[in-house]
């Protein structure tokens, strides 16, 4: 037990550069809600739903982290900060990171009738700070949800998905970071939108391309002063012309 403790402690420490020793991590309360979660857990299987729920409300008040007792979770959870909620039929795989403020939610059944609502983190998944998660989808193994992202459709593996609603950039495995990226947001070439492998934004290709069409516009209306003879306006801007 001691060394499955000391290797998940070590598992938390290569993720986050912030703690200086093991002690430090075990002040986490990402670290005690899966702790009390695993307690919850095993009340929940074993039907006796009211303790389940009462040890999972003692750690939702005190770490701020809402995991339902029913959620299955792997090997080395790895949840940074709280305020993350973890629905009941949510699954978590091995070597997972969870930021601050994620919501693994769940779609209502129209016909009432519970089943699977809640998504499945594949292993070594990253959820970025304030990513939503909706639906009985599958987040694929080495998957990178960016911050504030919002999916609510099946990610493949290796892919990186940013926005609102969230995209895939899926990168190719021959170039897959194999490093661990913090916050599920890596360097601007993977989170590149689609056709853009220099990671330039729309904001600035939009920029750009008005830009060039005053320039165009601005040659017109040279051009035609030119073979008119009329004097180019001052500033390019619209002009009236009298007819005689």
């Amino acid at each position: 037990m001691f060394e499955r403790l000391t290797a998940y402690l070590d598992s938390i420490r290569a993720r986050d550069p912030a703690p200086r020793s093991r002690w430090e991590i075990l002040l986490y309360p990402g670290l005690h809600a899966v702790g009390l979660h695993r307690v919850a857990h095993w009340l929940f299987v074993r039907e006796m739903f009211f303790l389940a729920r009462f040890v999972n409300h003692l750690a939702r008040f005190f770490t701020g982290i809402d995991i339902h007792p029913g959620a299955k979770i792997g090997r080395h959870l790895f949840i940074d900060h709280g305020f993350t909620v973890i629905g009941e039929t949510a699954e978590i795989g091995d070597n997972v990171t969870i930021y601050q403020c994620v919501t693994l939610g769940g779609t209502n059944p129209a016909n009432g009738v519970p089943g699977k609502r809640h998504p499945t983190l594949s292993d070594n998944a990253i959820i970025g700070s304030g990513a939503q998660i909706l639906g009985p989808i599958t987040v694929g193994p080495r998957a990178r949800v960016g911050a504030n992202a919002v999916v609510t459709e099946d990610v493949p593996e290796g892919a990186t998905m940013v926005g609102l609603k969230a995209r895939s950039t899926l990168v190719p495995v021959e170039t897959w970071l194999k490093d661990f990226i913090p916050y599920g947001t890596p360097c601007k070439e993977p989170c590149a939108p689609l056709g853009e492998p220099t990671g330039g934004s729309r904001v600035d290709e939009l920029e750009a391309e008005v830009a060039l069409l005053k320039a165009q516009v601005a040659a017109l209306l040279e051009r035609q002063d030119e073979n008119t003879g009329a004097p180019a306006p001052v500033g390019g801007g619209n002009r009236r012309r009298s007819r005689s």
